[in-house]
């Protein structure tokens, strides 16, 4: 699909290098204070920017997996539902012409409502549904919103939809047009605040997505669409905005806060840079970040060539929790002037779900609901992931021969259908469970919360030897004889579980008494030991494939197959058409946990 601007130029009069959206809101009487003898008052005026992040699909406090309400055992909430609540709370504590809402991305993905949207009845479809987040976030009333790299997992063109379905821009200043390298959406925002007896206050706002787009979708923005860093796009954008008479800035960015990187060195930009832009680019007021899925209430960063704080909040994901942006400023020698800002969170536990936002999607709710209630198969006993982080369990040996099956039969006839096929999987959720009886399509996207696709990639016995051992870093080195506490086993360096890989097809011991790196061996194929030349037909997710989670080789292996059908639905299929789940048809004894030859369980 082209990659065309028409809407960002509709909404937008050009204005020097870049375009600006404005729109006015009424607004009360400057606060007049600083009376003195001979002096003018100082005209005041406060602002609040509102903020939500890695909404992800949710509308309503639902658990599409477990078919009920959400509970956690902190006790938290989740969905737009509840955040209208809390929008409609402090447009009325503040004056609703007072504030702004913004979210810093990751909007359309993440839940069976909006894989069913996507993918079952699409909105790209000739007459199709208008996406339940562009219809709840448009009745909520955003503004803007940046970006996230998960708007991209279902194409351009499904983007470009929501898009259009969206009053409210979709902001990327650094997501260019990889031919002409301008922006291929809005990179900006801005909204002019009327006061009473004082010039306006003109705020911008600055969307900045994530470089690691380039590496995660790579099969679909490859040679049409580009991710340079944010630093320095900011740098670029944030003198403009102050030019064109900006008196806030803020930046959305869907990046975290920390400074690192999950890809390692595949691409010279940083993936969570948020802070970074906050130290090295002057001008910023406050930045709303997003991507990594943490609580960040405030945190103040100090720019390294003026001095000044900038304001850092990431509201918790999910739509768990909605941040604040308390601006206070002064009307000073002919300007408006940020005198203070301060960040902070309210929690959508604390209110109940808008009646507004119900009504509008119940339909659409009920529709996914009974969609993930099908059933497709009956399960011999119950499987879970329960332990599956460090035992070898039936369960995730499920979408590793659901892998193997459709790669074997997209290679057959090809010069490669006589390699042998290994397949890779993660244990994604410590809680799914597939339970003997009937099985549904809720039981097994529970098992694969993601949308990947299936890859089929080229690699040596050396290479996937290499793989394992990075891959057996997730664990805590645990001496021989030492207490084993299996919840403090796993998650070595913070690295997450769905960057911890079984490769199924192989038997091997992952000795977790030896340091990082030297802890894969008794590697066999076939029963004898692994050979470092053989070739194999490596079954992979397009996550892995491009390079997420830094994994050794396998993104430059020379890719044989790629497919757009997500592997959870691929694992539907294969459950539909066996009938009956049977762990003697897909379970294998592949790895286990040692110490110094000794298995730990």
């Amino acid at each position: 699909m082209p990659l065309n601007r028409r809407k960002f130029l509709k909404r937008s009069a050009v204005s020097g290098a870049g375009v600006a959206l404005t729109g006015t809101a009424a607004v009360p009487a400057a606060e007049a204070a600083g009376a003195g003898r001979g002096r003018k008052p100082v005209k005041r005026y406060a602002l609040t920017v509102m903020g939500t992040t890695d909404l992800h699909g949710h509308v309503f406090n639902w658990d599409y997996f477990k078919d009920a309400e959400y509970a956690d055992a902190a006790g938290n909430a989740q969905g737009l539902a509840r955040v209208s609540t809390l929008v409609d709370q402090v447009r009325e504590e503040k004056g609703r012409g007072n504030t702004l809402l913004l979210d810093a991305g990751d909007t359309i993905q993440g839940t069976p409502l909006t894989y069913y949207f996507a993918k079952v009845d699409p909105i790209t479809a000739a007459g199709g549904p208008v996406h339940p987040m562009a219809q709840a976030m448009n009745a909520i009333g955003y503004d803007a919103v940046a970006l996230g790299n998960h708007e991209f997992n279902y194409g351009i063109e499904t983007l470009r939809k929501f898009e259009e379905q969206c009053d409210f821009p979709l902001l990327g200043a650094n997501a260019l047009d990889a031919r002409t390298l301008k922006p291929a959406f809005p990179p900006y925002f801005v909204k002019t605040f009327r006061v009473k007896g004082a010039p306006p206050v003109k705020v911008a706002v600055l969307g900045l997505t994530n470089p690691g787009i380039a590496i995660w979708d790579k099969a679909y923005v490859q040679g049409k669409l580009t991710f340079p860093g944010l630093e320095e796009q900011a740098a670029k954008w944030v003198p403009k905005l102050r030019s064109m008479g900006a008196d806030v800035v803020v930046v959305s960015a869907h990046s975290g806060s920390s400074g690192t990187s999950s890809y390692g060195d595949q691409l010279p930009y940083v993936e969570n840079a948020a802070a970074n832009v906050a130290r090295q680019v002057p001008g910023i007021d406050a930045i709303l970040v997003g991507h990594a899925h943490q609580e960040i209430a405030e945190l103040r960063v100090v720019n390294e060539e003026t001095g000044r704080e900038v304001v850092l909040s990431e509201p918790l994901c999910y739509a768990e929790r909605l941040t604040l942006f308390d601006f206070e400023l002064a009307f000073e020698r002919g300007r408006w002037r940020v005198e203070s800002v301060r960040a902070s969170l309210r929690d959508a536990a604390t209110v109940e779900d808008d009646p507004a936002i119900t009504e509008l999607l119940s339909d659409e709710h009920a529709v996914v609901v009974a969609y993930v209630n099908q059933v497709v198969g009956t399960a011999t006993e119950t499987l879970t992931t329960v332990e599956a982080r460090y035992k070898d369990a039936p369960i995730i040996d499920l979408i590793a021969k659901v892998q193997e099956d459709v790669v074997r039969a997209a290679l057959a006839g090809t010069e490669y259908a006589s390699l042998p096929v290994l397949s890779q999987a993660s244990p994604f959720s410590r809680t799914s469970q597939i339970p003997a009886g009937e099985v549904t399509i809720r039981d097994l996207s529970s098992l694969y919360v993601y949308d990947n696709t299936l890859v089929a990639k080229l690699m040596t016995g050396a290479q996937v030897r290499a793989y394992l051992e990075y891959s057996a870093e997730y664990f805590v080195q645990t001496a021989a004889g030492a207490p084993v506490d299996v919840a403090k086993l796993t998650n070595a360096g913070g690295r997450p579980d769905y960057n911890y890989d079984y490769v199924s097809g192989l038997a091997y011991d992952i000795d977790i008494a030896r340091p990082a790196g030297s802890r894969i061996g008794n590697v066999t194929f076939d029963g004898a030991p692994l050979d470092d030349a053989a070739r194999f037909v490596f079954a992979v997710n397009n996550y892995r494939a491009n390079g997420g989670g830094a994994f050794p080789h396998v993104a430059s292996a020379k890719e044989l197959w790629a497919e757009s059908t997500e592997i959870r639905t691929r694992i539907a299929e294969w459950v539909a058409a066996k009938g009956v789940l049977d762990p003697k048809d897909f379970a294998s004894a592949g790895w286990r946990l040692t110490r110094n030859g000794t298995p730990v369980f």
